[in-house]
Parts: structure tokens; C-alpha cells; sequence
């Protein structure tokens, strides 16, 4: 039976403290201030600045195309509006992988000129040096296994990952390097639940599912699909909490009518 128990503000210490006393850990995306004010304040554990802001913000098909400086601009603008929680942001595709010292020079610039709190990067031990160097700075790490979304190219599909025993095992490694490297916490996205409770289990550091079942020490959604912006987008493993796409069209529709039929505004809305 999970308990809760009241953190002021959240650092990488309350997430662990959360996984210890057995309270589930919540985490949404957001990508500007008055999101995350609103988050925020509803009581938010984490806000991640995703690089998902390449296909619900930029339009973009996948998250490769986000540069460096989009993502700092979405982090500035999340890191004003929140009081509570913690934000980690995204590094995106290119500023990390394969060259330690670009990875660490990004995550430089995302902790200096945007007020975050961590990053987070996409892999296993492939990118270990890149994971060391960030942390011997002193900058905290989320790690992400299973789906990773800037790997797209190389899997071909967004199909559910580690179904093999080959790759589930590859994943339990890379959990436990990642663990070992000093993460605070991991994202396993799109895993079987059973593996995914699994590995959650066997660390100390919390994991955060998204499509990995009900096991993990905490959930993660893109907040315009929780939300019902992102309309087309449905998986199974989606709780859509509202239906923003058709309640802001429909405002939209009741404004048009009222402009074109002389309604709006009325007398007691001018001056």
C-alpha cells in the first residue's frame, strides 16, 4: 500500500526517499510557462522538458530535428513557472552521443541558462562516457532505457522493445550500469510490465514507466496526449484525462460565431 508524504520541493533525494516509503512518483512533460505553472502547482513530482516538443510543439514527424538552443528556450520558459517540482530536461539527439565532451558542454549550457535541475539521456552502456563525465560535474542523470525515441531510425518501429530475451537481458544490464554509473532515476519506456517490475526491483534508484505496466516506482506522460490535444495519438498504454482537442475547438467555433454575428463584443465588454 503506497503512502505520501509531504516534500516542499522535490530534489533527486525526495525521489528516492519516494521509492523507499513505497509513494509513486508523477511525472509529466511541459514545454512553457503557463503549463507548468498549472502543473505545478496541481502538485507535480517532475516536469520533463522532453524533446517530444519536436513533434507536439515544432510539428515535427520525429525528436531528431530539435536542436540545443529550442531546448533551452522550452526549459527557460518551464523552470519560470514552477515552484515545487523538479525539472529535467531533455538532451537532444546529437549533443551527446559518441563525444563526452559535447555532451558535457551541453549539459553545461542547459544548467547555466535555463535554471534546471538535471537532464536526461537516451542509452545504455553506449553512452556510459558520456553519463561519467556529466555526473563527475556534478549535474544529476536520468537515464532512459528501452524505447528510446532519437533511435527510431535504427529500430525502424515504436513496437514494444525487449519482448527477446537477448535484449531484455542487454536492458537489465544497461538498468544496472546505469545504477552503478550514478543515475537518480531511470525512464523505461514501451517494455514488457513483467520485466519492467522486474528491474525495478532490482535497483535502489527509481525507475519511471511509460508503457512498461503498473510496477515502476512512478509514471511519465507527454502532457498534450494526457491532456487530449495531440488527438491522433491513442496507444494502449495512453489515460487521456481530457478532450482539450475538441473543448478548444469548440471555443474557438462559439468565438467565430459570436465575432461574425456582431455578439462580441457587447455592451458591457467595451469601453
Amino acid at each position: 500500500m503506497s503512502v505520501k508524504k509531504d516534500f516542499k520541493r522535490i530534489t533527486t533525494h525526495s525521489l528516492h526517499k519516494m521509492k523507499a516509503i513505497g509513494e509513486k512518483i508523477t511525472m509529466l512533460t511541459a514545454y512553457d510557462f503557463s503549463f507548468s505553472r498549472i502543473i505545478d502547482e496541481a502538485g507535480i513530482d517532475v516536469i520533463l522538458v522532453g524533446d517530444s516538443a519536436s513533434n507536439v510543439m515544432a510539428g515535427h514527424e520525429t525528436t531528431l530535428p530539435i536542436t540545443l538552443d529550442q531546448m533551452i528556450y522550452h526549459a527557460q520558459s518551464v523552470v519560470r513557472g514552477k515552484q515545487r517540482c523538479l525539472v529535467v530536461v531533455d538532451l537532444p539527439f546529437g549533443t551527446y552521443q559518441g563525444n563526452s565532451k559535447e555532451a558535457l558542454a551541453s549539459t553545461i549550457r542547459i544548467m547555466k541558462e535555463t535554471g534546471a535541475h538535471a537532464v536526461k539521456l537516451e542509452g545504455g552502456e553506449e553512452i556510459l562516457e558520456s553519463i561519467k563525465r556529466i555526473l563527475s560535474a556534478g549535474v544529476p542523470v536520468m537515464g532512459h532505457l528501452g524505447l528510446t525515441p532519437q533511435s527510431i531510425y535504427k529500430f525502424g518501429t515504436y513496437q514494444v522493445r525487449a519482448k527477446e530475451e537477448a535484449e531484455a537481458e542487454k536492458l537489465r544490464k544497461d538498468a544496472m550500469l546505469l545504477q552503478e554509473a550514478g543515475c537518480f532515476a531511470i525512464v523505461l519506456e514501451k517494455i514488457p510490465a513483467v520485466l519492467a517490475g522486474e528491474i525495478s526491483r532490482s535497483l535502489s534508484i527509481p525507475t519511471i514507466g511509460i508503457g512498461a505496466g503498473n510496477e515502476t516506482d512512478g509514471q511519465v506522460l507527454v502532457m498534450h496526449d494526457m491532456l487530449g490535444i495531440n488527438h491522433e495519438f491513442k496507444p494502449r498504454f495512453l489515460r487521456q484525462y481530457l478532450n482539450l482537442y475538441e473543448e478548444v475547438k469548440g471555443a474557438v467555433e462559439h468565438y467565430i460565431r459570436d465575432v461574425k454575428s456582431g455578439d462580441f463584443p457587447n455592451s458591457t465588454e467595451q469601453y
